[in-house]
């Protein structure tokens, strides 16, 4: 009796890729995905890039309390949050951030789920930044 030889089925494929782009907090094969400290951030401001999208994930009130120079509020929490985020120019630069780097992590992972391919996130958020010296513009 022949033996029917096993193909992975399209799911299967798919799972497979969906695991291994999960894997960990460098790159990806389009671009750099990663978690950055606030000396790296700076750095990255630092280069004036004109199409650097600071992405500030908090709250509209913890945004209006302070936030980096030029962020771009995009509420977390707001009902149409996904849709946003899902608009946004997957092939801009982009420096993330929230409050301590809760809210920052996941939205990073969704940017890569979403194929982003440059995503800087501020791992510990605007509380780092602040206490490495960070500016910070507020009323």
């Amino acid at each position: 009796m022949e033996r029917a030889q096993a193909r992975p089925t399209v799911a299967a494929l798919a799972m497979a890729l969906a695991l291994a782009a999960c894997g960990g907090g460098a790159g990806t094969a389009s671009g750099v995905i990663e978690t950055v400290s606030p000396a790296e951030a700076a750095g990255i401001v630092g280069e004036a890039r004109p199409d650097l999208v600071v992405l500030d994930v908090r709250t509209a009130e913890e945004f209006a309390a302070g936030h980096l120079a030029d962020a771009v509020n995009l509420d977390y929490y707001a009902v149409g949050f996904a849709d946003e985020l899902a608009a946004l120019d997957r092939d801009l630069p982009y420096l993330l951030y929230c409050r301590t780097g809760n809210r920052s992590a996941q939205v990073r992972e969704m940017m890569r789920g979403l194929g982003f391919t440059e995503v800087h996130d501020l791992g510990d958020g605007i509380v780092a930044w602040v206490e490495a010296g960070g500016a910070v513009v507020a009323p």
